[in-house]
């Protein structure tokens, strides 16, 4: 009983700690691959920002991603538009069980820059 009481805080306490950074790992990993396909939205010749932030939202609702901000850049895309760059930044104090009482003024920022298929160019 005594070494029970001993270890087992720290071994749930590792648990939970497990569980935490393998929720922010996938989280991670979902911005990663919406700021991608984000991008390949908005590349295409006829695209807007709107779709890009659009298809960025449903992919990261995907694992419930709480709070999010995605920033297309340029904000208006024309002939003459070279490269879009898609950024989210995803707020860890909206979405951790466990972290938003050490990183609540932290964001994961996740950032993918494809270069545009426009006519114009």
């Amino acid at each position: 009983m005594v070494e029970f009481a001993l270890v087992a805080p720290v071994f749930f306490l590792l648990l939970l700690v497990s569980f935490e950074f393998a929720r922010l790992n996938v989280i991670r990993h979902t911005a990663d691959n919406a700021a991608y396909e984000a991008a390949r939205i908005a590349m295409v010749p006829g695209a807007t920002a709107a779709e890009a932030v659009a298809e960025a939202n449903r992919i990261l609702n995907i694992v419930s991603t709480r709070g999010a901000t995605v920033t297309v850049n340029p904000a208006t895309l024309g002939l003459n538009t070279n490269q879009i760059t898609v950024t989210i930044d995803v707020p860890l104090s909206q979405n951790g069980w466990i972290t938003p009482r050490f990183t609540s003024t932290q964001n994961m920022r996740s950032v993918s820059t494809l270069k545009a298929e426009r006519t114009g160019q």
